[in-house]
């Protein structure tokens, strides 16, 4: 199996009711051996550029893992799926990830040990009053 990030652009009239839209999307993958591991729901925004008339769309984001195979089954299936206005299924560069989260970690690390050498200066010059 293999990771995917999948952003899907619904209708912007579902953000009433996207709990339907969203299992309708959770049916397709899991008909196709898929399982979606995290969503990540934007919301309602404005789109860059009409489509289908519309100028707004909720964005919601999946991680999917599901074999190589079948993904272009799911496309097909949201092509064809009305709550969908645009989808664009993606293979995340896990290196990439994972050396972002590295160096994420090493920066956090340097501000905390700034702010450590920020503090001592400040107690010694106060215990010299």
């Amino acid at each position: 199996m293999n990771q995917y990030e999948v952003a899907v652009l619904y209708h912007p009239d579902l953000e009433i009711d996207m709990e339907k839209a969203s299992k309708k999307i959770d049916k397709i993958i899991t008909d196709n051996g898929g399982k979606i591991t995290k969503t990540d729901n934007w919301g309602k925004r404005k789109l860059a550029y009409t489509i289908k008339k519309l100028d707004h769309a909720v964005y919601v984001f999946y991680t999917v893992d599901i074999p190589a195979q079948n993904v272009g089954k799911v496309e097909q299936v949201f092509n064809i799926t009305d709550e969908i206005i645009r989808f664009l299924i993606t293979r995340p560069d896990l290196k990439a990830m994972a050396k972002a989260e590295t160096l994420k970690a090493e920066k956090a690390k340097k501000a905390a040990e700034r702010q450590d050498r920020d503090d001592a200066p400040e107690e010694n010059a106060k215990e010299e009053e």
